[in-house]
C-alpha cells in the first residue's frame, strides 16, 4: 500500500513536471518575438529560478551542507549538461531544423535512458518497454508533425542529439541523486551553475545575449516583459525541475522519462489556451499513442512487483534505478 501511494505520488509529480515544462514554449515565444536571443531567454529562465529556490534550498540544507559538498560533481554535471546544455543544444538545433524534427531528436533521450539502464545496470528492456518506446515515439512524431515542411541539416541533427543526451542526463541524474540531498537544493544549485556557465559564454561572445525590456505580446495582450520571464522561471523552471527530480527518484529514470513525453501534449494544450493554436486530428491521435506507450512502460514496470508478491517468503530487493520508499518520500518537495 505504501509503495502504491509512493508510485501514485511519483506519477503525479512527473505529470506536474511535464505540465509545467510544457508552458515554456508559450512563455519563451513572447520573449523571442520581442527580440530576445534564445541564450538570453534561457539564462534569464534558470538564473531567476535559482534565485526563487535559493531561500527554500538554504532552509532545506540546514545542518546538511556536507551533503551538497559530497555531491558537488554530480550537481555540476546536472547544471551544465542537463539544464544549460540541453536547452542551448535544443535552441541551436532549431536554428537548422524544424521545431518538430528538433523535438523528435531531443526526445530520443527516452531511448537513451533505456539503453543506459541496460548497459550500465544490466536492465535489459523487456518486450513491453520496447513496444512502449516504439508506440510513444510514433505518437510523438504525429504530435509534432515531423513531416510538415521539415528540412534536414546534419549540423542541426548533431545539436538535436546533444539535446537528447542532455535530456537523458536530466532523468538519470535526477533519479540517481543522493536521497539526503533535497530536490529543491539540487535544482537551485544546478541551475546556478548552469546560469553562470551561460553568462560566461555570453561574456566571451560564444553565445548571443541580447534582450529588450519593453512590453511584449502574451496571450493576445500586451504585457510587461517580466510576465513571461517570471512564468518561465517560476512555472517552467523552479516548479518543473523540483517536481521532476522528486518524480525520478520515486519512479526511476526509465518510467519518469516516458511520462515526460506528455510534456509535448501539455505544450500543445497550453498553446491552444494561450495562443489559440488548435491541435489537428493527427496530433490528437499522436497524443493517444504517447499515452498508450507510457501505459505499456508502466505495466512493464509493475510486473516484477506482481511476480514477487507470489513468493512472500523471499523479499525482492529494490531495483537499482530506484530509491527505497522511505527515502523517496523524504525527498518530496515542500
Amino acid at each position: 500500500m505504501i509503495q502504491q501511494r509512493a508510485a501514485a505520488a511519483g506519477l503525479g509529480l512527473a505529470l506536474l513536471s511535464a505540465a509545467t515544462f510544457g508552458t515554456s514554449g508559450s512563455f519563451a515565444r513572447s520573449l523571442t518575438d520581442a527580440g530576445w536571443s534564445s541564450g538570453a531567454a534561457v539564462a534569464a529562465r534558470i538564473s531567476v529560478a535559482a534565485l526563487i529556490l535559493a531561500v527554500p534550498a538554504v532552509v532545506s540544507m540546514r545542518g546538511r551542507w556536507h551533503v551538497l559538498r559530497r555531491n558537488v560533481g554530480m550537481v555540476a554535471i546536472y547544471g551544465l549538461v542537463a539544464v544549460a546544455g540541453c536547452q542551448v543544444f535544443f535552441f541551436n538545433a532549431v536554428q537548422h531544423l524544424s521545431i518538430g524534427v528538433a523535438l523528435l531528436l531531443e526526445y530520443l533521450g527516452t531511448v537513451l535512458v533505456v539503453g543506459w539502464m541496460w548497459l550500465r545496470h544490466g536492465h535489459r528492456p523487456p518486450r513491453l518497454t520496447v513496444a512502449g518506446s516504439v508506440v510513444a515515439l510514433v505518437g510523438l512524431a504525429f504530435v509534432i508533425d515531423v513531416t510538415g515542411g521539415s528540412r534536414l541539416d546534419w549540423v542541426g541533427v548533431l545539436w538535436g542529439l546533444g539535446a537528447a543526451v542532455g535530456l537523458a542526463t536530466y532523468f538519470v541524474l535526477s533519479a540517481k541523486g543522493d536521497g539526503d540531498l533535497p530536490p529543491v537544493a539540487m535544482a537551485s544549485a544546478g541551475m546556478s551553475i548552469g546560469a553562470v556557465a551561460l553568462f560566461s559564454l555570453g561574456a566571451l561572445g560564444a553565445l548571443p545575449m541580447h534582450a529588450s525590456f519593453g512590453t511584449v505580446g502574451f496571450a493576445g495582450h500586451r504585457a510587461h516583459w517580466l510576465v513571461p520571464v517570471i512564468g518561465l522561471s517560476l512555472v517552467a523552471a523552479a516548479i518543473a525541475y523540483v517536481a521532476g527530480i522528486a518524480a525520478a527518484r520515486i519512479l526511476g529514470p526509465k518510467l519518469a522519462s516516458f511520462v515526460g513525453l506528455t510534456e509535448v501534449l501539455f505544450a500543445m494544450l497550453v498553446a491552444w489556451l494561450l495562443l489559440a493554436e488548435l491541435p489537428t486530428g493527427v496530433q490528437l491521435a499522436g497524443g493517444v499513442l504517447i499515452v498508450a506507450g507510457v501505459a505499456l512502460v508502466r505495466v512493464d514496470d509493475l510486473r516484477p512487483a506482481r511476480s514477487s508478491s507470489k513468493v512472500p517468503d523471499v523479499p525482492a530487493p529494490a531495483p537499482d534505478n530506484r530509491v527505497p520508499v522511505a527515502v523517496a518520500t523524504r525527498t518530496l518537495p515542500g
